[in-house]
């Protein structure tokens, strides 16, 4: 049990995927160490020994997932919740039913609201022919409320650039450097706050004004000190995951390595890192509190509107896929860019222009 002098619910090890609570449904961080490219934007290495199409493997510190010759997941439908797809090292490639495409990374969001059914597909192409091709990202699912299952897919791309951040520096001079996907990060004793907070899509539940949705990433120096603010909703339940790192001390506890930190959301928390750099995943959010039938990618309300979700995608495949196979990739130009449904296209830099 939890005291008032305690705001540790619980600790977790991580496993894979991580544990979440309402209003999340998943959290998967994959962290590849892809060697260099081959000529088909794959990893230039034996592939003997991997069950290709479905290699979780990690076997030489990467894995195939379900594509060939390119790593990642060809197209696949979902319904009824969102995935928030941060990607920190590394490229993601995204195509979907709706006749949209992407590639985003290097500390790009894409937010994509499902709703009532789309396909896509997320690749990891392999760019460099002499040099290692290091991905690592988060994706998370976010669900909707029975109110919004059946919303009109969407997708939002929050480019680096414009991801709200700040530096916090102790007393000692260390630094904690915070960025927010979601959520306003109040200041504490004179720090600046990050500033936003970002826009989700219209339909999620992070754009209730009491649903408290935060989606945080923390770094923190050795031995850092930083306090994690209350969050501000009644209610609010949180997830700190400790994912990078040798030993963290949250509340006056020690943890050593890595772990799920169920928070009481209602406190004020100071973290002090251990002696090598830390990093962190922070979910918070109001519970949407609602009852969640699940059948792999679609998640829905009850048993009944599974059976309906699966008999649509037999009957419409969610709109079809538009392209040449399962699996498109964008080339070998590097340059991040997204297609959105109708044509409109936009790129980081025409983002920092209009700033």
């Amino acid at each position: 049990m939890t005291t008032a002098a305690n705001p540790i619910v619980q600790i977790k090890a991580l496993g894979f995927p991580w544990a979440t609570i309402d209003p999340f449904l998943f959290c998967a961080y994959h962290d590849d160490a892809y060697p260099r490219a081959n000529p088909q934007m794959g990893p230039d290495a034996p592939l003997a020994g991997r069950d290709l199409g479905q290699d979780f493997s990690r076997k030489d510190g990467w894995s195939m997932y379900h594509g060939h010759p390119v790593p990642g997941f060809p197209g696949h439908p979902h319904r009824g919740f969102e995935t928030v797809t941060i990607v920190r090292k590394g490229l993601v490639d995204h195509s979907d039913s709706l006749g949209a495409t992407a590639r985003f990374g290097g500390g790009d969001v894409q937010w994509l609201t499902a709703g009532k059914g789309i396909v896509h597909s997320e690749m990891f192409p392999l760019l460099k022919a002499d040099a290692a091709n290091p991905l690592e990202l988060f994706q998370i699912w976010l669900n909707l409320p029975a109110r919004s299952k059946m919303a009109e897919p969407h997708f939002t791309m929050f480019w680096a650039e414009d991801i709200p951040s700040f530096t916090a520096t102790d007393a000692g001079g260390r630094k904690t450097e915070v960025a927010s996907i979601a959520g306003r990060i109040a200041p504490i004793d004179g720090e600046p706050g990050a500033g936003g907070p970002l826009v989700p899509p219209p339909d999620s539940w992070a754009a209730q004004a009491d649903a408290d949705v935060a989606i945080w990433t923390l770094r923190m120096e050795p031995h850092a000190r930083w306090t994690l603010p209350a969050a501000a909703g009644e209610g609010t339940r949180r997830s700190l995951y400790f994912f990078k790192g040798r030993s963290v001390t949250v509340a006056g506890q020690a943890v050593d390595g890595s772990a799920a930190i169920e928070l009481r959301a209602d406190a004020a928390v100071e973290l002090v890192n251990g002696d090598e750099v830390g990093e962190f995943l922070l979910l918070q959010g109001r519970p949407i509190g609602e009852p969640v039938a699940q059948y792999g990618p679609f998640v829905m309300n009850t048993q009944a509107e599974i059976a309906q979700t699966m008999a649509d995608y037999r009957r419409t495949q969610f709109g079809g896929w538009p392209w040449p196979d399962q699996a498109p990739v964008h080339g070998r130009d590097p340059a991040r860019f997204a297609r959105h449904p109708g044509g409109r296209e936009e790129k980081p830099q025409d983002h920092a222009a209009a700033r």
